[in-house]
């Protein structure tokens, strides 16, 4: 773990052409940085602005992860400040586009140690599906099995991902890209985890589905932090 860490962060500091040591500290030891990823298409980015602050307040009290600001902070893919992060999120309605020179950046990112989660907020599918074979054209977008660590490594999730909105009715799925066996991007799907960390009175959530969101949340950033 410690060493494919260190690999990002020299990716990192070459990118922000920074001029200091990686710190030999375990990950978890390291406070956690979130960004929201700005992207072009036309799609609401910006949605969910209280689902990354509530994240970070939820990784304080029930973690012991080091938790760096508790901001929506952004991001885009061409930004120095890309590589500062272990993992970007982005959401929306609506259309995802990147330019060739964003898709060449995210996958340098992805391949060096950076952790993309993509949460579809209804509209985003058909377009993401098509980015991320630009990103990755040689490896497909799979769905992750139950089994997986991701569903495992805080909270328990024997049947996968939550469902937290209807949608279309389908059930939800958790789908990613994996980089020499490690997961590098993941996809949720018929879900809406963003719309459950979101502050109580936006959505109307009741308290179970709210609970199920920041679990599964949690796990996420757990499984980034540890691989």
């Amino acid at each position: 773990m410690r060493a494919h860490r260190h690999a990002f962060l020299i990716a990192a500091l070459a990118a922000a052409a920074l001029a200091v040591a990686a710190p030999q500290t375990s990950a978890l030891d390291r406070a956690f940085r979130i960004a929201r990823l700005k992207y072009g298409g036309g799609g609401d980015w910006y949605s969910n602005p209280s689902s990354l602050p509530n994240l970070m307040r939820g990784l304080r009290d029930r973690t012991s992860i080091a938790v760096e600001g508790t901001e929506d902070a952004r991001v885009e893919a061409l930004s120095e400040e890309l590589f500062e992060y272990p993992l970007v999120y982005m959401n929306g309605h609506g259309t995802v586009r990147f330019t060739p020179e964003e898709i060449e950046r995210l996958r340098m990112y992805l391949e060096s140690g950076g952790f993309l989660w993509a949460d579809d907020n209804y509209g985003m599918d058909k377009s993401f599906r098509e980015e991320v074979k630009k990103i990755f054209p040689e490896r497909p977008l799979v769905e992750v099995p139950f089994s997986h660590e991701i569903y495992h490594c805080y909270y328990d999730f024997p049947a996968g991902l939550p469902k937290i909105h209807k949608h279309d009715g389908k059930p939800s799925q958790g789908f990613g890209v994996f980089d020499r066996g490690r997961l590098v991007l993941f996809y949720t799907y018929e879900t809406d985890i963003g719309d459950g960390l979101e502050d109580p009175d936006v959505h109307n959530d009741p308290p179970e589905k709210r609970e199920a969101a920041i679990r599964f949340a949690v796990n996420l950033v757990h499984y980034v932090m540890t691989h």
